[in-house]
């Protein structure tokens, strides 16, 4: 799967952050994305900026930032921010060989704060599973942000793609069935929702595609599948 997808330039980006790499070296750049770290060094500040692609270094000098560096004093965890200059070779020693775009780095020119957050409950970045579940689910937009989260549903992307690409090869048509039908017990007891149009009627989740497959088969459609949810 492409990382990167191609992007059409906006106000707020014309590059992903994945997408800083020796090509790009010398050329003016437009990001958008979170604060993932901020280190400040006294006079230098670096975030690691963070989208869907990927994480880059960014460097507030007072020198070149000018009002961007007393920005990037304020900038904090999870703030979405713009902000534009050019792409950097870093020296030998910054080098971050964990990264893709560790040998490279923006110096800010201009920046932007496109919205504040709260102090998240638990990190984003370096979460091994020690905060409970609860909160994961309370503040699921967060914990969907982590990089163990982001490429398990990438993972199951590319292999759902996989599959249908396969299946389609073979003939088969990607088919979804009802998910809500009449109710039909069977060996456990029926997940119920209630009709808000008919009052006292009760639609069921289907325990089995089996009924439909059967239609289907006696439909011409030899060949189906469709992938469970």
């Amino acid at each position: 799967m492409n990382d990167a997808p191609q992007l059409k330039p906006n106000s707020y980006r014309d590059t992903w952050c994945g997408q800083v790499l020796g090509d790009r070296v010398g050329s003016p750049v437009r990001l958008s994305g979170w604060v993932h770290r901020r280190r400040d060094h006294g006079g230098l500040i670096f975030i690691d900026l963070r989208d869907r692609t990927g994480l880059v270094q960014l460097v507030f000098n007072p020198d070149e930032a000018g009002g961007a560096h007393e920005l990037g004093h304020s900038l904090r965890s999870e703030y979405v921010i713009s902000v534009s200059g050019e792409v950097v070779t870093r020296s030998g020693e910054t080098v971050n060989a964990e990264l893709p775009t560790g040998e490279f780095e923006v110096r800010v020119k201009e920046a932007e704060i496109l919205a504040t957050a709260d102090t998240p409950p638990f990190e984003i970045e370096g979460f091994h599973g020690e905060v409970g579940e609860e909160t994961r689910l309370k503040h699921r937009y967060l914990d969907l942000r982590r990089d163990q989260m982001q490429q398990a549903i990438k993972l199951r992307h590319r292999l759902t793609t996989a599959m249908r690409s396969f299946l389609d090869s073979e003939g088969f048509l990607d088919i979804e069935t009802p998910i809500l039908t009449l109710s039909t017990p069977e060996g456990a007891r029926d997940f119920l929702v209630p009709s808000r149009l008919q009052r006292g009627s009760f639609y069921a989740l289907p325990q089995s595609p089996q009924l439909f497959k059967q239609l289907l088969m006696m439909s011409g459609f030899e060949r189906y599948f469709q992938i469970a949810r």
